[in-house]
């Protein structure tokens, strides 16, 4: 029986859906207004599974018959060979991956810290100066211009552009039918074929013209894999942070008494980080995986050719894993969440994401006191997306502490 996909309505808590559809079974089809008819697998264990079974194959070619039906061609199946190594399989994969790989090494990110630092205190100076207090969109102020700063310097992006990749990466996450999802996918191809233009006429010393020495030099990758894989860090780069972010700071607010153990115990940021990612993740499902053959996954058959979502928010909370999987919890035991993915296509960005999770968390509640949603919970909007789950705005009231005449923080009274 097709079930209607309820992330076609982003007012939807996703999260109660989700358990209705684990007791019901390992696997469910859902019918999209795409005509696609996903299959959902939303269990932690055959979701890990699925990750890194080859069986369920990035390329979109595998599912050829079944989109050339719904007329998404255009969009899937353009290219004979994917450009960038969301859409790839071995080998192409790996040689893929192993062009940006170095640049998001522990060592690379131990590097940027600093520099991380230096602009989260800037963009809450910008809003909260000390002795201040206010209300203020806390993905407009914050969370989006974090991670849009950052990547536009790993890249190379000039300043004036941020504004350009961020209003794209809004609508690149649309469904595959959308016509805005279309247009953002057009602009950002001839956005970064224009800014390797530029590079190439005025290099300097950010990855985008490191890439295109190592072109120059005999680097596996033609320009089309260039092109590709430099939008994907844009839009991977940003969105992956951004709702990190947003989504971490809601789930304070919804639970206060998580907020003050932050506060007290503020060594427990990191384990807060990784419980964010379980409790609400940025990315609800992974991208699309298309079958390669007929799947038999405890019971349900799942036939080739077939489009494949693996539901990672669904995973996250599964209760045979996490004991009260609906409750956050920033002291939970640890055990590894599926936020990233598994397998070969575990997010490259991971430890960016990380990095810049806890660097902000760390600089938020080391600066601002009495933090509260700044609207009726019931007027929050999520955005409309398929894979990824992330509020449209979230105003908070708060308060900025001064200094005393010895540099020290008043005491919050």
């Amino acid at each position: 029986m097709l079930l209607p996909d309820f992330k076609e309505d982003p007012a939807q808590d996703p999260y109660p859906h989700y358990a209705r559809l684990r007791e019901a079974g390992p696997v469910v089809q859902i019918n999209s207004a795409s005509g696609l008819r996903p299959y959902l697998i939303t269990r932690y264990e055959d979701a890990k599974a699925a990750l890194s079974d080859p069986r369920f194959a990035k390329n979109p070619h595998h599912g050829a018959d079944l989109i050339n039906e719904t007329g998404l061609g255009e969009y899937f199946l353009a290219q004979e060979k994917p450009s960038h190594m969301l859409d790839a399989d071995p080998p192409d994969h790996m040689r893929l991956r192993k062009a940006f790989a170095n640049y998001f090494t522990g060592r690379q990110m131990n590097a940027l810290a600093p520099r991380l630092q230096q602009i989260t205190q800037e963009l809450i100076d910008g809003f909260a100066p000390r002795g201040t207090s206010g209300t203020i969109d806390f993905i407009e102020a914050f969370a989006g211009p974090l991670p849009a700063m950052v990547i536009a310097e790993m890249l190379g992006i000039p300043d004036e552009d941020r504004p350009l990749f961020r209003r794209i990466s809004q609508d690149i996450l649309r469904p595959p039918d959308d016509p805005a999802q279309q247009d953002a996918a057009a602009k950002l191809i001839a956005y970064v074929t224009e800014l390797i233009g530029r590079k190439r006429q005025d290099p300097d010393a950010a990855l985008i013209s490191t890439l295109l020495s190592q072109q120059r030099d005999g680097d596996c990758l033609n320009e089309a894999e260039l092109t590709a894989g430099v939008g994907l860090l844009i839009i991977a780069g940003h969105e992956t942070t951004v709702n990190l972010l947003g989504n971490g700071m809601l789930a304070l607010l919804r639970s206060p008494d998580q907020m003050a153990l932050l506060r007290e115990r503020p060594s427990l940021i990191p384990a807060a980080i990784e419980e964010f990612l379980r409790y609400d993740g940025p990315l609800e499902r992974a991208p699309f995986r298309f079958t390669t053959e007929d799947v038999n996954l405890r019971g349900t058959v799942i036939p080739r050719g077939s489009v494949v979502w693996i539901a990672l928010g669904s995973a996250n909370r599964d209760e045979t894993v996490y004991p009260m999987a609906d409750r956050l919890d920033v002291a939970r035991e640890p055990h590894p969440q599926l936020a990233f993915g598994h397998g070969i296509h575990y997010c490259l960005g991971a430890p960016l994401a990380r990095l810049e999770g806890r660097i902000a968390f760390e600089g938020l509640l080391d600066r601002l006191t009495d933090i509260t949603l700044g609207i009726d919970p019931a007027e929050i909007t999520f955005r409309f997306s398929p894979f990824i789950h992330g509020v449209n705005s979230l105003p908070i009231s708060y308060r900025a502490p001064g200094l005393n005449r010895s540099g020290v923080p008043e005491p919050d009274c």
